[in-house]
């Protein structure tokens, strides 16, 4: 069990949130009924094969109470679907916030690769959703483990204009470390924001949050463009000028 896990029960339990009782440390009774032995006794497969279809079926639908429930009976909280995706990927992907925060108290992990290679962290850049990346990251995510195309979670938020993302990661984390990442397509998250952009206000935000955390503006793609060649090309002027003003 990495210690990250128990950090991140500590916080979010410290929250107040009812749902995670079933992740608390509950003391032994000094004597057990019959009824209780029955009920805390090891569970059957069968029970575990079903608590744990109800928990992605919960994480996915957002029930927080019910994933609880099945937790504490004893599903596992890294179960996988038939595609790899565990509890908090699906919550991840589905903004399924309360469920996140359950999840994660209970230990989830959110470096956990699905089929595809992406985890829940890196899901976050993707959807945008700032409520989830701040669910999972008291689990103490790797900052440093690429998405499935070999990006950081900057890449797909630069891409698809999630400036209040990208703002609030670059303020809560130390991602800028790795703003600089090149892709496999051979991008950088700056030149995503502006070669695969709209060139409007959530993109200019973003080039500017990039430019900001220390984004070099002189890395060129595979074919030998900038940034500020791209955004000259597309007629993207304010952009433009915030990279031609670099120093």
């Amino acid at each position: 069990m990495k210690a990250r896990k128990g950090i991140g029960r500590r916080l979010v339990l410290a929250a107040g949130a009812g749902s995670l009782a079933a992740c608390a440390p509950v003391p032994e009774p000094r004597h057990r009924s019959v009824e209780e032995t029955r009920r805390t006794a090891r569970p059957a497969p069968g029970d575990v094969a079903d608590w744990n279809r109800g928990l992605l079926e919960a994480a996915d639908t957002g029930d927080a109470d019910e994933a609880a429930r099945l937790l504490g009976l004893g599903a596992e909280v890294e179960v996988r679907d038939g595609k790899g995706r565990g509890p908090l990927m699906l919550a991840a992907l589905a903004d399924r916030v309360e469920a996140a925060r359950v999840l994660v108290a209970c230990g989830a992990d959110p470096d956990a690769r699905d089929d595809l290679g992406d985890t829940p962290w890196v899901t976050c850049g993707v959807t945008g959703s700032v409520a989830m990346m701040r669910a999972i990251l008291p689990a103490g995510p790797d900052l440093e483990v690429p998405n499935r195309r070999g990006g950081s979670p900057l890449h797909p938020a630069a891409e698809r204009g999630h400036a209040d993302y990208v703002r609030e990661v670059l303020a809560a984390t130390g991602i800028a470390a790795v703003v600089d990442r090149v892709n496999y397509n051979g991008w950088t998250a700056l030149l995503e924001a502006v070669a695969l952009g709209d060139g409007g206000e959530a993109h200019q935000e973003i080039v500017a949050l990039l430019l900001d955390a220390g984004a070099d503006a002189s890395i060129r793609d595979r074919n030998g463009r900038s940034a500020l060649d791209h955004a000259r090309e597309r007629g993207y002027g304010v952009i433009a000028d915030l990279l031609a003003n670099v120093r």
